[in-house]
C-alpha cells in the first residue's frame, strides 16, 4: 500500500504559480505511474498530468504548456508545477499512485488540497 500526502496548495491570483507537492510513503520508482487529478467544484474527477516510473510525462490538452509534473526519486516526491493559472484551474488537487501488477491495478490517493485562483 501507497500513504500520499500533498501540499502547496493555496490562493493565487490569474496568472501566478503554484508548485504543488505529493510524498509517497515508499519508494516512487517502485509504483507504475504517478498522477496529479483534479476536481471542481460540481465536476467529476478529471486527470491533470502523468509520469511514469520510467520518467515519461504525460499532460492533459488543458494545461499543457502551463503545468509540469516531476519527480524527485530521492525524496519519494512527486510535484506538479502550475504556472499561468487561470480561474478554471480551480479545484481540489489530489496525487494518485498507480501500481501494475501481471495480477491487478491498484490506485492509492491523497486526501487532496485546494487550489484557488481568483483575482
Amino acid at each position: 500500500q501507497v500513504q500520499l500526502v500533498e501540499s502547496g496548495g493555496g490562493l493565487v491570483q490569474p496568472g501566478g504559480s503554484l508548485r504543488l507537492s505529493c510524498a509517497a510513503s515508499k519508494s516512487i520508482s517502485s509504483i507504475n505511474v504517478m498522477g496529479w487529478y483534479r476536481q471542481a467544484p460540481g465536476k467529476g474527477r478529471e486527470l491533470v498530468a502523468t509520469i511514469t516510473s520510467g520518467g515519461s510525462r504525460d499532460h492533459a490538452d488543458s494545461v499543457k504548456g502551463r503545468f509540469t509534473i516531476s519527480r524527485d526519486n530521492a525524496k519519494n516526491t512527486v510535484y506538479l508545477q502550475m504556472n499561468s493559472l487561470r480561474p478554471e484551474d480551480t479545484a481540489v488537487y489530489y496525487c494518485n499512485a498507480r501500481q501494475i501488477t501481471a495480477y491487478s491495478r491498484d490506485d492509492y490517493w491523497g486526501q487532496g488540497t485546494q487550489v484557488t485562483v481568483s483575482s
